[in-house]
């Protein structure tokens, strides 16, 4: 995916494993808007589907090693069985790949799902 591309209007479905995997990623590029993975491990719903949404480029202008990468917003499926919003940075041959969601009742669904989310910030006391 070339990032001088418009930001991809496709909303991406991920199990754990693959938003882990994301996690880490972001976490070892110093991506600014990520997750800690352990935490994301400890509340994420082993077997759920967690959904992200590019918003924007950005680009890490001191770090000229780093491409531009996807913000993203993310849903998160927790084992509790709720949903929290956060933010994620991908790179855009990791986004690419990932499973998009051409089902319109799905994305229907999914949109009902974050309207209803709190953000990870406001749940973290909870946890």
């Amino acid at each position: 995916m070339n990032s001088d591309q418009p930001v991809p209007r496709e909303l991406k479905a991920l199990d754990t494993a693959s938003l882990l995997r994301l996690e880490e990623r972001a976490g070892e590029l110093g991506l600014n808007q990520r997750l800690s993975p352990a935490w994301v491990e400890a509340h994420a719903a082993s077997d759920g589907t967690h959904y992200l949404w590019p918003g924007l480029w950005v680009s890490l202008s001191h770090r000229p090693g780093i491409p531009r990468q996807l913000r993203c917003e993310l849903l998160i499926a927790l084992r509790a069985g709720e949903r929290v919003r956060s933010l994620l940075d991908v790179l855009p041959d990791d986004f690419a790949p990932l499973t998009q969601v051409t089902s319109r009742d799905e994305g229907m669904q999914a949109g009902r799902l974050w309207d209803g989310a709190r953000s990870v910030r406001e749940r973290r006391p909870a946890f």
